[in-house]
């Protein structure tokens, strides 16, 4: 049959409107799932490298052990202790993380039973656990000098705030050369509040003590209490220099070998973080 003129023009609308349809379908077809041009690119955190490491060089005026001035240096600073350290710690995932160290006392006090001027070599092993704000750590220590070790075994928990809370067991299993000196364990708590001075970084660390009969010599009671101001001032993006003064106030009823109740003992040196 033969379509009139305004039938045609229907058919043809008709038509169009199913094509424009069709196009219209097609394109959001092409552009389901596809990103928009202004939405922001994902955030990629960077990974935890495994290793990560802290070298320290300090020249010390003191060694100080939980409140035993070790050499007996008590009011003087003339003659300075060199103290390197190196710290190693290995990424374990969720947390934990596998702990290995060492520390050295370098002086020329008394003839070495080590060699050259080392008196003394300290290593440590174990693990540290974080979780939010807070960090549990468990070591081992081997304390070697005097031809013998002593050995000890730390438990802190420290908790990241401004005050920087912190409480430390510290156990003697073996006394090793310490032979004046019996098992037992220390009991320090303290603080470490921070402040910043332009690039200059401050802390004010803050320690009580408390000993098990014999741990130094003496009774069971309260052993030292220390105040101390340390700065760090950094030299490269991985150097820091730093520099720092404590005062110790000791019980001479419970740690007994100390010449004076009273010192203050003062640190200089540069840590490379890695």
């Amino acid at each position: 049959m033969k379509l009139t003129l305004p039938y045609q023009g229907l058919l043809r609308a008709s038509r169009l409107a199913v094509l424009s349809a069709a196009a219209l379908l097609a394109a959001g077809q092409l552009q389901a799932g596809e990103p928009s041009a202004k939405a922001p690119a994902p955030v990629i955190e960077p990974e935890a490298p495994f290793v990560t490491g802290t070298l320290s060089l300090m020249v010390d005026t003191h060694f100080v052990s939980y409140g035993q001035d070790v050499w007996a240096a008590g009011q003087s600073w003339q003659d300075p202790l060199f103290h390197p350290s190196l710290e190693l710690n290995f990424n374990l995932g969720s947390g934990f993380s596998f702990i290995l160290g060492t520390w050295w006392d370098v002086n020329d006090n008394a003839a070495s039973s080590i060699g050259d001027r080392i008196q003394e070599v300290d290593v440590w092993a174990g693990f540290g656990y974080a979780v939010g704000d807070w960090k549990f750590t468990l070591l081992y220590q081997a304390w070697m000098y005097g031809s013998s070790t002593e050995e000890i075994v730390d438990f802190k928990v420290a908790y990241s705030s401004f005050l920087n809370p912190y409480i430390l067991l510290h156990g003697r299993t073996d006394r090793g050369a310490a032979t004046t000196f019996g098992e037992g364990l220390v009991v320090q708590a303290g603080i470490a509040p921070g402040a910043s001075l332009g690039p200059v970084s401050l802390s004010f660390p803050i320690a009580l003590s408390y000993d098990t009969y014999d741990f130094h010599g003496g009774q069971a009671g309260f052993g030292f209490a220390s105040a101390g101001v340390s700065a760090s001032i950094p030299l490269t993006k991985s150097i820091t220099a730093n520099i720092g003064a404590t005062y110790y106030y000791t019980n001479d009823n419970v740690i007994v070998t100390n010449p004076d109740e009273g010192f203050v003992m003062g640190s200089a040196g540069i840590t490379v973080t890695f």
